[in-house]
C-alpha cells in the first residue's frame, strides 16, 4: 500500500507543469520533477542529495543561506521573483529568470520545504519588448500621437510631442488633433482619417502646420496610420518638424536667386571683358604698329644721308629709331611683369634709401618728356624722409604716375606732388590739370589694358596702372584716385615706412 501511495504521488508530481524540488532543513534537494530536471538540465535522479546552492547563480550564494534560515524559521508560505530579479543556474552554468513559491511542510517530525519553479525567460524577453517601445515611444525625437478612432480624443503622447507643443499628457489627453491644426476642419480631417478605412492604403502622409500652446506655428510632416492598442482602434500619427527643411528650401531659394543675379553680372562682366579684350588688340596692334612705322622709314631715310654734312639727318633718324625701339621694349617690359605678378615669380628687394634720391631720379627723367610750358613741383621738407621698402617699386610707381600726369595734361600746366609721413605710413599725391577720367571709366581704370575713352587715341597699353596697384597690394601698400573729366585727376599712394619681408 505505501508503495502504491510512493508510485501515485510520482505520476501526480511529473504532471505538475512548474518545477517542483524538494529540500530538507539543511538545504539539501531531496526530491525533484520532470519540469524542475528539464528546466535546469539535469537528468532524473540527478540532483538527489545534492545541495541547493547548484541551483542558484554563484553571485547569489552569500545571502542566500540567511534568507533561508530566516524561511524555516517563520515557515509561511512565499511567493518569491515579486518586487525583485530571482534567477536560476542550470547545469551547463547558464542563468536564466524564474519566480518561485515556497511551501514549507512537516513529514514524520522532519521539516521540508517544497519550490515550485517557473522559468520567466519568455515574459522577462516580452518585458523588455515592451519596455525598450515604451522607451522608443518617450524618447523618440519625433513627434508621435496617439488617439481614439471615434472621438480622435489623444490617448497617448510621446515626451517629444510634449516637449515641442507645449502641452503637458494631462492637457493632451483632453484635447483632439484638431485642437493643434489651426489649417483644419473637422469636416476636412475626417476625410483625412477615411482614406485609412480603406484596407488598402495603410499609410496617408501630409504637410500641414502645428499650433503651440504659446500661439506660435510651425510646418510639419505628419505620417498617420491605423493601429491596434489593446483591442481598441487608434490612429498613430508621427509627426516630423520640418522647420529647418523648409527654411533651408527657403534659403536655397535666396540662394538660387542671388547666384542668377551673380550669373547675370558675371554675363555682364564677361561681355565687358570680350570688349576690352577687342579694344586691347586694337590698342596693341596700333602701339606696335606705330614704332615699328617710324623705325622702318628712320631706316629707309637714313640710307640716303651718306654725305658727311648729312650728319645731323643722320643723327635724328637714329635718335627716332632709338627712342621707337626704347618705347617698344617699355611695353615689352610691361608685359612681362604681368606675366611676373600672376604667376607670383616677383621677387622684391628690400633697403633703407632716401626717398629723395629716389624723386630726384624720377623728376630728372620725366623732365626730358615734359611739353613746352609744362612744370613739376617738387615737394617740400622731404630730405629727412627715409623708408624701408623695395626701391625700384617705388620708382615704378612714382615714374608711371608722373608720366601719365604729363600725357594727359596739355601745355603750360602744373604737375603737384605732395609727400607726407606719419609713424606708420607715407603718403604721395600726384595732382595734374589734365583730361580727367570720364565717370563711366573710373571703376575700369585700375584693370588691365583698360583705358579710358577720352584717351584711346594717345599712346599706351592700359597695363601702367595695374602693375603699380598689384606691386603696391604686394606691399601691403595702396593706390586710388580723384578725377573730374576735363578738370584734372589727384593720384593717391599709400606705403607703409618698414615693408614686412
Amino acid at each position: 500500500m505505501f508503495q502504491q501511495d510512493q508510485d501515485i504521488s510520482r505520476v501526480l508530481l511529473d504532471a505538475v507543469s512548474e518545477g517542483v524540488i524538494v529540500v530538507d532543513e539543511h538545504q539539501n534537494i531531496v526530491e525533484t520533477n520532470d519540469s524542475a530536471n528539464q528546466m535546469f538540465g539535469y537528468a532524473k535522479g540527478e540532483l538527489i542529495k545534492q545541495p541547493l546552492n547548484v541551483l542558484i547563480p554563484q553571485n547569489y550564494h552569500a545571502g542566500h543561506g540567511a534568507h533561508f534560515n530566516g524561511f524555516m524559521k517563520h515557515k509561511e508560505r512565499r511567493q518569491m521573483g515579486h518586487g525583485r530579479d530571482l534567477f536560476g543556474a542550470r547545469k551547463d552554468g547558464s542563468v536564466f529568470p524564474v519566480e518561485a513559491g515556497l511551501n514549507p511542510f512537516t513529514i514524520y517530525g522532519k521539516d521540508y520545504v517544497m519550490a515550485l519553479v517557473i522559468d520567466i525567460s519568455e515574459r522577462k524577453y516580452m518585458e523588455q519588448e515592451r519596455n525598450h517601445l515604451a522607451s522608443i515611444f518617450q524618447e523618440s525625437l519625433n513627434e508621435i500621437y496617439v488617439f481614439s478612432t471615434q472621438d480622435l480624443k489623444f490617448i497617448n503622447v510621446n515626451y517629444g510631442a510634449q516637449k515641442n507643443i507645449g502641452y503637458s499628457l494631462d492637457e493632451l489627453t483632453n484635447m483632439t488633433p484638431l485642437d493643434i491644426k489651426p489649417e483644419f476642419k473637422e469636416s476636412e480631417f475626417r476625410e483625412k482619417l477615411d482614406l485609412l478605412n480603406n484596407t488598402k492604403v495603410e499609410k496617408i502622409e501630409f504637410e500641414t502646420v502645428h499650433k503651440r500652446k504659446s500661439g506660435s506655428t510651425y510646418p510639419v510632416n505628419v505620417h498617420l496610420q491605423r493601429s491596434k492598442l489593446g483591442d481598441k482602434d487608434v490612429f498613430l500619427a508621427i509627426i516630423l518638424d520640418i522647420t529647418e527643411q523648409k527654411n533651408y528650401t527657403k534659403n536655397l531659394e535666396k540662394t538660387v536667386a542671388v547666384r542668377t543675379e551673380e550669373l547675370k553680372m558675371a554675363l555682364a562682366a564677361e561681355k565687358e571683358l570680350n570688349e576690352l579684350k577687342t579694344k586691347f588688340l586694337s590698342m596693341v596692334s596700333h602701339e606696335f604698329k606705330t614704332p615699328l612705322s617710324g623705325i622702318l622709314t628712320s631706316t629707309m631715310l637714313l640710307k640716303k644721308y651718306k654725305l658727311t654734312e648729312q650728319q645731323e639727318k643722320r643723327e635724328k633718324h637714329i635718335n627716332t629709331i632709338t627712342d621707337k625701339v626704347q618705347y617698344l621694349n617699355t611695353i615689352l617690359n610691361d608685359f612681362l611683369s604681368v606675366e611676373k605678378l600672376e604667376k607670383g615669380k616677383v621677387n622684391y628687394k628690400f633697403t633703407t634709401f632716401k626717398l629723395s634720391k629716389v624723386l630726384n631720379e624720377v623728376i630728372y627723367n620725366a623732365n626730358m618728356l615734359l611739353k613746352d610750358g609744362q612744370k613739376i613741383n617738387y615737394p617740400e621738407n622731404i630730405d629727412d624722409i627715409s623708408l624701408y621698402q623695395d626701391e625700384k617699386i617705388l620708382e615704378l610707381s612714382l615714374s608711371n604716375l608722373i608720366y601719365n600726369a604729363i600725357k594727359y595734361s596739355s601745355e603750360n600746366t602744373i604737375i603737384d606732388i605732395n609727400i607726407s609721413q606719419n609713424e606708420t605710413t607715407t603718403i604721395f599725391k600726384v595732382t595734374d590739370n589734365g583730361i580727367g577720367i570720364p565717370e563711366k571709366d573710373q571703376k575700369n581704370i585700375f584693370n588691365r589694358y583698360f583705358r579710358a575713352e577720352n584717351a584711346l587715341l594717345m599712346q599706351g597699353t592700359g597695363i601702367g596702372l595695374n602693375i603699380v596697384k598689384d606691386h603696391l597690394e604686394n606691399l601691403n601698400g595702396s593706390i586710388a584716385f580723384e578725377s573730374e573729366e576735363h578738370k584734372g585727376s589727384t593720384f593717391t599712394i599709400k606705403l607703409p615706412n618698414k615693408a614686412q619681408e
